[in-house]
């Protein structure tokens, strides 16, 4: 039986405050079709045909060339990631919301923490938030906490989405300009156009307002190679490209780190360790500043989990790893990048407008944007993410081979020369 919780009369006033008539009414923007042909009644077998040849019209990354990042990253995951999470010491039907008592999830948090915290040369790091745009948005909120101002400087290219879910947490608090009334400077990098960054400028302007700097890394892989934010009072972003798969979205990992001083501010909760009474190495739940262990008012963040599986999936990828393996990884993500921007300049009708970069950069065609991606989704490769008319955002990884760069461009040849 269906629990609705909602009465008739409840429903229809609801529809009609949003301005609605009826819930079909409601749903009709949304780009879903009822025209599935599917008879009533079919057996499992037919249904399970039917459902399944739904499935293979989806394209995923690994079915062709692919070229797309802009804050989610095609990366190798090792086999042995998928086993250990898998084992029943770990993967349970019920997420562990309370793991008080439970050592081997507390020591997991415990060791991401630490993982994220050196990364990002911060002093602690939290058991993770839900993704990087919720986690940028937090770390606003926190800014704002710490310095008792209402406004939020966005000093360079954020990522789009990561600003549309700020300012629906901060509504119209973005102030254009660093002032005496300015909780916080956000800075992406790389930023969304692949462009690395450095702090020490951000950090003397913050300074000078008195202003927190807030530092947001989208691809955390970056950390093997680029210098960590020592200089930002908070650090956040999106940790999926360590152990954790694109899968249509989600679920990721969001992480958020930041100076000692700040850490009764944090967001979510910390693990930490101690001696049991025997004196015997153990982890507890140190800090838990969520309104299902404390007063609502006095919560810094509805929060309501630690991503415990996402982060054990991190935790395990970069165990394997290791910090010379992580450096590795970033150092070829970056050649590639190089080797595939080096390919792409020799194309006439092609200009690269990045003069730094990780593992993305932006290309500009004297062709509409749109239909070069177009002709290449019909050689069933995606070229990248179009940013306007005549620009794409491209990226490489260590997935992206040498027969793929060659495919590219002789696609990108092919699609600017045609009439």
């Amino acid at each position: 039986m269906r629990y609705l919780p909602l009465t008739q009369t409840d429903r229809t006033q609801m529809l009609k405050d949003i301005g609605v008539s009826s819930a079909d009414e409601f749903f009709k923007g949304l780009p879903v079709t009822k025209d599935f042909d599917l008879p009533d009644h079919q057996g499992e077998l037919e249904v399970e045909r039917f459902m399944v040849g739904l499935a293979e019209q989806n394209r995923s990354a690994s079915s062709g060339k692919f070229f797309l990042g802009a804050g989610v990253y095609r990366h190798h995951i090792p086999a042995s990631v998928d086993y250990i999470i898998q084992r029943s010491e770990f993967l349970t039907s019920y997420t562990p919301y309370q793991p008080e008592i439970a050592q081997g999830t507390l020591q997991v948090i415990f060791e991401y923490q630490t993982m994220i915290a050196r990364l990002t040369g911060q002093d602690v790091a939290n058991a993770s938030m839900y993704d990087g745009a919720t986690a940028c948005a937090e770390a606003a909120l926190m800014a704002m906490r710490l310095t008792g101002r209402e406004k939020i400087v966005v000093g360079n290219q954020l990522h789009p989405q990561y600003r549309e879910v700020l300012e629906s947490y901060v509504g119209d608090h973005i102030a254009d300009g660093l002032d005496d009334t300015v909780a916080a400077m956000i800075i992406q990098s790389p930023d969304f156009f692949g462009t690395p960054h450095r702090y020490e400028d951000y950090r003397k302007q913050c300074d000078a307002v008195g202003a927190k700097l807030i530092v947001v890394i989208t691809e955390i892989v970056s950390l093997g190679l680029l210098e960590p934010p020592r200089e930002a009072d908070i650090v956040c972003g999106e940790a999926q490209s360590i152990g954790i798969p694109m899968s249509y979205g989600g679920p990721y990992l969001g992480f958020f780190a930041c100076k000692q001083e700040y850490l009764r501010q944090m967001p979510g909760r910390l693990c930490g360790e101690t001696v049991d009474a025997d004196g015997r190495r153990s982890f507890v739940l140190t800090l838990s500043t969520r309104e299902q262990h404390i007063r609502r008012e006095k919560a810094t963040s509805n929060i309501c989990t630690n991503q415990g599986l996402c982060a054990l999936a991190f935790t395990v990828h970069a165990a394997l790893l290791g910090e010379q393996g992580f450096k590795d990884l970033a150092r070829l993500n970056h050649e590639k990048a190089c080797q595939l921007a080096d390919a792409l300049s020799t194309i006439k009708g092609i200009t690269i407008e990045n003069q730094t970069f990780f593992n993305e950069f932006v290309v500009k065609f004297d062709k509409p944007a749109k239909d070069v991606v177009m002709a290449l989704a019909h050689q069933d490769m995606i070229p990248g993410l179009r940013l306007d008319d005549h620009r794409l955002l491209i990226c490489a990884t260590e997935m992206t081979t040498d027969a793929d760069i060659q495919a590219l461009c002789d696609g990108l040849r092919d699609a600017l020369t045609a009439n």
